[in-house]
């Protein structure tokens, strides 16, 4: 009987041992769940659910009129701007991993929900292309080829911007061959009997370089088939006093004045383009902000925010439906850094608090909701 008092006791001592064991284990295995579940959101399933709210604007054709004929067919064209990947000098690998991630997890939703026909990227796709090394460029335009992968039945051009190929005395042909040979040369792009056309505006200094010269040889060559211009500097304007809205200038940089040939196109430069190529619409980056321009003739101007939550905290895109004789705009935002911190910041905060009440040194959260709640019904 001895013998068996004290196997017992035995295995009511081990039971006992195991049993906090068992708690912990437990603990452990919700931390874990609740850290892969706050990850999941904030680095794949806020995109789906933000970029979702997003779609494509309709446009007026003849078929909608009541008009006879063929309907027109209508091209989906998205519009960013102002990538700035990051180079071998000014990029720290931490700023690098979250801002690619960023722009990856963006891009390749934006493709998979909204499955774009063509893709323009309005300048300044790397941040140190003006001065990179060979080397240095190779690894920039394989992770450039990462984040924008796309299938082959999506077409994806970009102009060049003065991060890419330098200010007017910093280019050269070579950067800018070395930049052509990465993303299509032509000037002139059609589709679906629409012509758009990428427009290196820091060529247009008006000085008659011969890079100068050669980039305004071929806007005027191409000048009568023109329907829609894309660019990297705005054209001419004081500042962004007019432009409106959430992603627009901050109040402080607003009435900054614009410089000419740095900030925007000389006046004369963007007289020379609206009047060679007459466009209907004219799209640039560069200012990483948003502002609308009515120009000459009732041209609208749209300036396209930055893509990456680096130069700005609310990111967005432009979806263009677009037809030989219409187009249609929407903006669709990328979800907001700040959204993305406050929610790593709280998830932080509660797993905290459900450790530090595991370990018995303060109240379980649940607990102590619980006993406030019987509190408040006894009073």
């Amino acid at each position: 009987m001895a013998a068996e008092d004290t196997a017992s006791t035995r295995l009511g001592a081990g039971r006992q041992h195991l049993r906090p064991l068992k708690r912990r284990g437990l603990v452990l295995l919700r931390l874990t769940a609740i850290v892969l579940a706050v990850l999941l959101f904030c680095e794949f399933l806020i995109y789906y659910l933000v970029i979702f709210r997003c779609s494509w604007p309709a446009v007026k054709t003849p078929a909608d009129a009541g008009g006879l004929g063929t309907p027109e067919p209508v091209l989906r064209a998205m519009f960013l701007a102002d990538t700035h990947l990051l180079g071998a000098v000014r990029g720290h690998w931490l700023d690098k991993l979250r801002r690619e991630w960023q722009m990856e997890r963006a891009f390749q939703t934006a493709l998979w929900l909204l499955q774009p026909e063509v893709v323009f990227i309005l300048g300044d796709v790397f941040d140190e292309g003006k001065w990179s090394s060979s080397q240095a460029w190779a690894d920039d335009v394989g992770r450039f080829w990462k984040i924008f992968r796309h299938p082959p039945h999506v077409q994806l051009r970009a102009v060049a911007g003065n991060h890419d190929i330098g200010f007017h005395y910093q280019m050269n042909t070579y950067k800018i061959k070395r930049f052509e040979k990465v993303f299509n040369p032509e000037r002139l792009f059609s589709w679906k009997g629409i012509n758009f056309v990428m427009v290196n505006s820091v060529a247009l200094e008006g000085d008659g370089c011969d890079i100068c010269s050669g980039a305004e040889a071929e806007l005027l060559e191409i000048s009568h088939r023109l329907n829609c211009s894309r660019k990297h500097f705005p054209l001419y304007r004081r500042n962004d006093a007019n432009c409106s809205g959430e992603d627009a200038a901050p109040p402080d940089e607003k009435y900054t004045p614009f410089k000419e040939r740095y900030d925007a196109l000389s006046q004369e430069a963007s007289r020379k383009l609206l009047w060679w190529l007459r466009p209907r619409l004219v799209l640039s980056g560069h200012t990483h902000s948003a502002c609308e321009v009515l120009h000459g003739a009732g041209v609208l101007e749209v300036s396209v925010p930055s893509f990456s939550w680096r130069n700005r905290n609310n990111p967005s895109f432009i979806m263009g439906s677009v037809t030989p004789t219409e187009y249609a705009l929407a903006k669709c935002y990328l979800p907001c850094e700040d959204t993305v911190l406050t929610t790593y910041c709280t998830a932080a905060g509660g797993l905290v608090l459900l450790t530090l009440g595991h370990a018995g040194l303060v109240a379980s959260p649940f607990h102590f909701g619980w006993n406030m709640l019987r509190k408040f019904k006894t009073t």
